[in-house]
Formats: C-alpha cells, structure tokens, sequence
C-alpha cells in the first residue's frame, strides 16, 4: 500500500503460492487483495515446484537458499511478461537484516532469511526494501496511517520460507498437510478464547519424531507437534506466554479429534 501511494497504477503486485504457507493462504490474500485494496495483482502457484526441489532436504539453510532462489526465478519469469519491469520491493524488516548479517563487533550470523541472504547475486531486478530499518511495531504504525485494516496489521509474523522451517525434516506433501492442519486449529481456538492479539506470535511445528499413544481402544504411533506462543514488541526479544490450564485442556482436547495426530 505504501508503494502504491507513491508509483500508483505502476504497481504490479505478484502473488507466487509456494505450497509452503498457511492453510488457505493464497485465497485468503486472493479475497483481500480484490475485496479491500484494488490493487494489480496477478496470481502463480509455484507450489509443485518448490515442494520438489525441497525433496530430500532436512539442513533449514539450505531450505532457505532454494526458496529464495526459487522466489526470484519464478518472480522474474512473471515480471518478464510485464513491460518495463526494473524494480523488486520487498517488505524486509530490521530484524531479518540483524538475523541475516554478521556486523562488526562481537556478533555473528542468528540464521538467514531468504530475502536477505536468501536471494541469488545475479539477480536481474533492482531491490527496493522500504522498511529495512524499521522494527515491526514501527511497520504497525505505518499501517494504521494507510488505513489498512486491523486484522491485516495485527497478524502474527510468519517467515518467508514459511512451513518449510518449521518441518523439522524434508519436505512433503503429507508433512506439510499435517503441520497446516495443526496451525489451523492451533490459530482458531486462539482467535475464540480472545488470546490471538495478546501474543506476539504462536505457530506449530511439526517435529522429526512419532511417539506412541491411545486412540480410543488401541494403541497409536502418530507424529509429534509442538506448538509456540510468545510475546514481544519489537521481535528482537521475546518471552514465553503463559496458558492457564483450562485452555491447555480444551485445546488438547480438540486438536487429537480433529487432527487424530
């Protein structure tokens, strides 16, 4: 919305589903995007693409290498079928920069994020990141000057290489079914016990293990979940937040009947 305020109609949006994001995803941005924003948008799913050339992949850097270089080949592509096309603006944030970057000083490198150290060197379009020194808060507020929508500015950070790093193994059709599923269930009953904006962030990730478990009358060797829920203002520090038991409960309850994990 902020490019757009400035380059108007200039501004071709490029939504690429790469079969790694949350359940529903793309329509979900799809319906917004036509319902709220009227923006130019053209829309590709790349999911079959990525998820292959995941296949095999356990290391989370390397994730990050081929969806950052797989971002760019099919971005380019599209942009290709656009006259004039010089420009990539991304929405990186300073946290991704500190993550990314070793600086001087006594730091080191916390993790790459596939737009920063992600993205291939020959990479044809000139990069335009916006809000690369400001924290997320700080784009909050950018948000709530454009209008934007409370439900859109408040939702949880979710990282570009998306389910992908929370898979704690290779990836797969069936694994990433499993983990969206749980996210699902896990996001809904936070937005019902009016717990959602009170964390900063929570996300399942779907772990490298299976345990065994009673399923009604038998016995069951199923996979592992392990669910985040944190607090923070600026994503640089966070701390955990603490469920009462009820919640715990009810939620327990609902995932195994709903996900049979």
């Amino acid at each position: 919305m902020l490019v757009s305020k400035a380059i108007g109609e200039n501004l071709t949006c490029i939504h690429i589903d790469n079969g790694l994001m949350r359940k529903n995803e793309s329509r979900k941005v799809i319906e917004l995007f036509e319902k709220y924003y009227k923006l130019n948008l053209i829309f590709v799913n790349a999911s079959e693409l990525f998820i292959n050339r995941l296949s095999g992949v356990f290391d989370p850097e390397k994730k990050r290498k081929i969806i950052g270089n797989t971002f760019i080949e099919v971005f380019e592509k599209e942009a290709k079928k656009i006259k004039g096309v010089k420009f990539l603006v991304q929405g990186t944030l300073y946290p991704d920069v500190i993550e990314s970057v070793t600086s001087k000083g006594p730091s080191s490198k916390i993790k790459t994020h596939h737009n920063v150290g992600g993205l291939p060197d020959k990479m044809k379009l000139k990069l335009i990141e916006p809000f690369r020194e400001l924290f997320k808060d700080e784009v909050r507020e950018i948000g709530k000057k454009l209008g934007l929508r409370d439900n859109f500015i408040n939702r949880h950070p979710f990282p570009g290489p998306g389910l992908a790093i929370r898979i704690l193994s290779d990836v797969t059709r069936e694994k990433l079914d499993i983990l969206k599923e749980a996210d699902e269930i896990y996001i809904n009953e936070l937005k019902i016990h009016g717990l959602y904006e009170k964390i900063w962030q929570a996300f399942s990730v779907l772990l490298p293990v299976q345990t065994v478990g009673v399923m009604g009358d038998e016995r069951s060797y199923e996979n592992v979940i392990a669910l985040r829920a944190v607090t923070s203002s600026d994503g640089m520090t966070a701390d955990f937040y603490a469920f009462d038991k009820d919640f715990y409960h009810q939620f327990q309850i609902k995932l195994l009947i709903q996900l049979k994990v």
